[in-house]
Order: C-alpha cells, then structure tokens, then sequence
C-alpha cells in the first residue's frame, strides 16, 4: 500500500486540492491520499514547514509527503524531492522542508527535473498539478528517486529558532506557531526546561504578562486563566483557560517568551 500526504495553502473552495489528488489516482489507482492540512496561511512557508514537521513522524515508513506550499511557483526555485530513512518529501525548494533536513538523515536528493514525470505542458503557476501530484505517484509506485532528475547535496532551509540562554539564566525564546484553538507553540521544548524549576516556581513571561509554572492540561485554573504547558510536540505552548492565548495576549509568531526559574508573583 502506497501513502501520499498532501499539505498546501489553497484550501478548500476551490478545485485545486482535488485536482491534485486526480492526478495522483490517475498514476497510482492504489494509493491513499491523506490530507494534512489545506489551510496553511497563503505563501507562510514557515507555518507549513512547522505543520510538516508535527505530523510526518506519525506516517509508516515509505509514505510520500507533498508540499505545495509555493510563492515562487513559475520562477527559478528548483522543484525537489527529498528521501530519509523515513520517509520521501516532495517540494519546491523554498525552505518549507527546514525541520525535515534539521532533524533526519538525509540519504538523496534530486532536482526534479525529468519531464517524463511531469505533466505536459508544465503550467507558469500550479505546479502542484504539474509536477509535484506527478513525481510523488510514480515515486509511491516504485520508481526509483534517481530517475527524476540530476543529484543535489544541498538545500534551501531557514535557521530553526532556537532558544537563547541569558548570563542569569534566562531562557528566551518565541512563539513560533499559533493553532486554529489560540495556542501560542513556542521554540522552547521540554528538553530546554530540564534544568529548570519551572514546575514549581518558574516564571513565563509574554507581552508583558507572567505564568508561575506549568500546568498540566488546558482546562486547569478557571476560564480566562493564562495558562503555560507542554503540548503533545514537546514545545511550551501558552494557553487560555477555555479561550484563546493569540486573541487575550494580541500575540504573534515571532514574539517573544521569556522563562525565569525565580521571579515575582503572577500578574495576571
């Protein structure tokens, strides 16, 4: 059994997504289509590189993971693909598979440039039908990765933010993505706070408001409550009791989370 993932920005009121799953099926009857998520913000390469990096460890081994997430689509970015140990990633080569490099062994690359793999002719603007929906199904049917274009060594990938650590101790990091529900995920995992005491007396700092400790679920505390936790991930999220961190706090991807093991009372 082949899988195939998809994950891209064009939602879902018009045909796109469909048409890419058409021409999958049209390649490789056999396989499954299993949408990760269509609603990544237009062009936020970054949103779908992290939305990625959540899911794909969950898939079997062998699955196929598209990503059309493309703002540069008709220009001279290189259209790729990518196999791990795990898994093989088809994208443009936009940085939008940044966690995927960072994280896995990467055993091939490949310039996706054979157009016998491709859709002919080859659109200026939906390579999504025209190339990536192609290459995956003929990858999930076997073909093997060299054949779909010249060997690369390299691609383009952004710095993951990554916490800092103050002279006095202080963990700084950002909110790095925010969910459909209003939690803000941070750069901070649980592996960061090891050393910390943030589980009794630690201080969480965010515009300008502060969490003591963490809680262990996001219903804790009373609705409205500010709320800091580690969510499934491992990153420190902030949360609102029963409500949303992104709206209470006017936060956005990028802002900053400070975390102290010592400090003042909360100041909700």
């Amino acid at each position: 059994m082949s899988i195939i993932t998809l994950t891209t920005d064009f939602g879902l009121a018009d045909g796109y997504v469909g048409t890419m799953k058409g021409i999958i099926l049209g390649i490789d009857p056999t396989a499954t289509i299993v949408d990760i998520s269509h609603e990544i913000s237009p062009q936020d390469v970054r949103e779908a590189a992290y939305t990625l990096c959540a899911a794909y460890p969950y898939f079997p081994q062998g699955t196929v993971h598209v990503v059309v997430v493309d703002p540069g689509v008709g220009s001279e970015r290189r259209a790729i693909a990518l196999r791990t140990p795990r898994a093989t990633f088809v994208a443009p080569d936009n940085g939008v598979l940044s966690y995927v490099v960072a994280r896995e062994m990467v055993e091939e690359i490949v310039d996706l440039t054979d157009p016998r793999y491709h859709l002919s002719p080859v659109s200026r603007t939906f390579h999504g039908r025209d190339i990536f929906a192609p290459v995956a199904a003929h990858l999930a049917r076997g073909i093997p990765l060299a054949e779909f274009g010249a060997p690369l060594t390299e691609v383009v990938a952004f710095p993951l933010p990554r916490p800092q650590v103050r002279p006095d101790g202080t963990i700084v990091g950002q909110v790095i993505h925010i969910d459909r529900f209003g939690n803000l995920v941070t750069s901070i995992t649980s592996t960061d706070l090891a050393d910390h005491l943030l589980l009794r007396e630690g201080i969480i700092g965010i515009q300008g408001r502060s969490i003591r400790g963490i809680a262990n679920h996001y219903a804790e505390g009373t609705p409205g409550t500010l709320l800091a936790l580690i969510g499934s991930e491992g990153h420190l999220e902030i949360s609102v009791s029963g409500g949303s961190a992104s709206q209470t706090l006017e936060a956005e991807v990028g802002d900053e989370v400070l975390l102290k093991a010592t400090g003042h009372e909360d100041r909700q």
